[in-house]
């Protein structure tokens, strides 16, 4: 049977869950996820779309997309952000601080060519992307 891991907004009005596995998990440094988070680096996990559901409050989730790459989900009454779609790659990010029973097992850094904060952990460090989501799959040296 496969684990379901909840989760909601910072102030629980909008409810999340996310089932089985995700794709990936690690962080991500680039400059539109610094912005909109408010921090150094983002803790991601990404998860196939149908594995992802919003389980009560829709209608207080309003949404933001600043490209073509990433609709990021946020609700309207506390401002917590709760998710992204990302239509380009085919897959949801549900960050990793809103499924707390999730065991974050990060495995890469996505975009390390804009880190402000240089993290050495031995993961690997990419450029920007896989070359599968598009990117150059270009490792950088920690």
């Amino acid at each position: 049977m496969s684990q379901t891991h909840k989760g909601q907004c910072f102030c629980g009005a909008v409810e999340v869950e996310a089932t089985g596995s995700p794709e990936a998990m690690g962080y991500c440094h680039c400059a539109s996820c610094r912005s909109w988070s408010a921090a150094p680096v983002t803790a991601f996990t990404l998860w196939q779309p149908d594995r992802v559901k919003v389980t009560k409050g829709e209608d207080a989730l309003a949404s933001y997309s600043k490209t073509e790459t990433s609709e990021r989900k946020y609700c309207t009454r506390c401002g917590g952000h709760v998710l992204t779609n990302h239509p380009t790659f085919g897959l949801v990010d549900v960050y990793a601080a809103t499924l707390p029973t999730l065991d974050f097992a990060p495995a890469v850094h996505v975009n390390y060519a804009q880190t402000v904060l240089p993290i050495h952990d031995g993961l690997p460090k990419l450029r920007d992307f896989p070359e599968e989501l598009g990117g150059s799959g270009e490792m950088l040296p920690e």
